[in-house]
């Protein structure tokens, strides 16, 4: 499929948009700080003399809150990153520490954390220009002691591609981790890479398709709010017929942009495909693979990793399905902790790229849920190598019962593929999915075969 230039109109508007934001910041800010700050929080209360407004609206957004009102399964719940179970480092419940060294506030350390306390909230994770403004990793979202807050804060500006990918690339725990198409090359990502972000192709900042109103960024993970639908479409740029040959505008009902234009994922980076908690506190030998990543530690166990890694191609109506905290499942199955919905006979469905993360993870044999372990900290297991303890703490943590029986069961996450796009002469081509080397697993889709072959159209099911 072939890509379009934006409309001229398109274009000023995005320049106008772009322009709004950069006045936005068009005070210098270099006199309003005259005195050291000893604090993350000190910093923020003097933007709040300034930025009452800012800070209610950062307090009503989901990335503060790490949750948002939805319905899942027919469910109406309130989830997001502080509920919701992985099949990476498994829950934020009893790891707090940790995982909140990516959450935009300072000091949520443990279940008491203030959401209403707005000098909680880090102004400066956003909106630093200087490149050198870092938070612990394990000092529960608190800014490194090196940091000069002074300088900082004297440099705010608006959100650049390095401030969102300084949690977003590194999610996880690492380096292109958890999605697969976002890691640390999207950056500054060649051509190749990226034909929105890169410098000689669109030169978008990540706010050009995830627009901003009111601290409120539009877009969510399928992963983590899977009942939330705040989708940006290809289409607001690109019309639903972009294409010059409508054999390929006819492909839209049925394949996503995504699908075609974005051939493969971790392109630059490895992402990781797997990890089997179940090896995790034996003396396996711990390597290396040919991307230089660990398939085995001894705090975590075994892991695959994968690089310009094809797509599972699966049906998606926009709407998704979740585990939940607490929900039943069966052990001799593999559940699914996140998976998009959609079928052949459903007309709002269409094929979309996903990378397919499996796990091994406890779960307990009692009670037939997950478990959510307390890793982090001197007595999780990471320190430990003690399952009991960690299960123990961690299921106290999320309010949920533990027999103390555990055992190992498989998991699987979908997560969508929209980043990476590549150039249009880079896009898949008719072989590729109708080849005799094909890509697609139609009858996993739900056609007899090959529809090109058979004949038999989406239509006709």
């Amino acid at each position: 499929m072939r890509n379009v230039k934006l409309p001229h109109t398109l274009l000023l508007a995005l320049t106008f948009v772009a322009a709004t934001a950069t006045a936005a910041f068009a005070t210098d800010h270099s006199e309003f700080f005259d005195k050291p700050f000893k604090s993350g929080p000190e910093v923020t209360a003097k933007c709040l003399e300034c930025h009452e407004d800012a800070a209610t609206e950062v307090m009503k957004s989901s990335h503060w809150t790490w949750s948002a009102p939805q319905e899942i399964d027919g469910k109406k719940v309130n989830r997001g990153k502080t509920n919701a179970i992985n099949n990476f480092c498994v829950s934020v419940n009893a790891n707090w520490p940790r995982c909140t060294s990516c959450h935009i506030g300072y000091g949520w350390k443990d279940a008491s954390f203030d959401f209403t306390k707005a000098e909680n909230i880090d102004c400066l994770v956003c909106h630093d220009t200087t490149g050198s403004y870092k938070k612990t990793a394990t000092g529960a979202g608190h800014p490194d002691e090196a940091v000069d807050l002074m300088y900082v804060a004297r440099n705010v500006g608006a959100p650049k591609r390095e401030n969102c990918g300084s949690c977003h690339f590194f999610g996880g725990g690492g380096d292109a981790v958890k999605h697969g198409d976002l890691d640390s090359s999207m950056e500054y990502p060649e051509k190749s890479v990226d034909v929105h972000m890169a410098a000689d192709g669109n030169d978008f900042t990540c706010q050009t398709c995830h627009e901003t109103s009111g601290h409120h960024i539009t877009g969510n993970a399928m992963v983590v709010s899977p009942g939330n639908a705040s989708h940006i479409g290809c289409e607001k740029c690109h019309t639903e017929a972009p294409h010059k040959e409508s054999v390929l505008n006819q492909h839209g009902a049925a394949v996503a942009c995504q699908t075609c234009h974005i051939p493969v994922f971790a392109k630059e980076e490895a992402t990781k495909t797997s990890w089997d908690w179940s090896t995790a506190g034996k003396d396996f030998k711990e390597e290396k693979d040919e991307y230089g990543r660990s398939t085995y530690t001894k705090a975590k166990g075994h892991f695959t990793w994968g690089k310009k890694i094809v797509p599972t191609y699966a049906w998606y109506n926009g709407s998704a399905g979740a585990y939940l905290l607490g929900d039943k499942m069966d052990p001799s199955k593999e559940t699914l902790l996140s998976y998009p919905k959609g079928e052949i006979t459903d007309a709002k469905a269409k094929i979309f790229p996903f990378k397919v993360h499996t796990g091994k993870q406890p779960y307990d044999k009692k009670h037939n849920i997950l478990i959510t372990p307390k890793v982090f900290g001197d007595d999780g297991f990471w320190k430990t190598y003690d399952w009991d303890q960690a299960a123990k703490l961690g299921m106290a943590a999320s309010n949920l019962p533990f027999s103390g029986d555990i055992g190992f069961a498989e998991t699987k996450m979908y997560w969508a593929i929209n980043h990476m796009v590549s150039p249009k002469e880079e896009a898949l081509g008719c072989l590729d999915c109708h080849g005799d080397q094909a890509r697609m697993d139609w009858k996993a889709l739900g056609y007899e075969g090959d529809p090109l072959r058979t004949g038999k159209s989406r239509a006709e099911k």
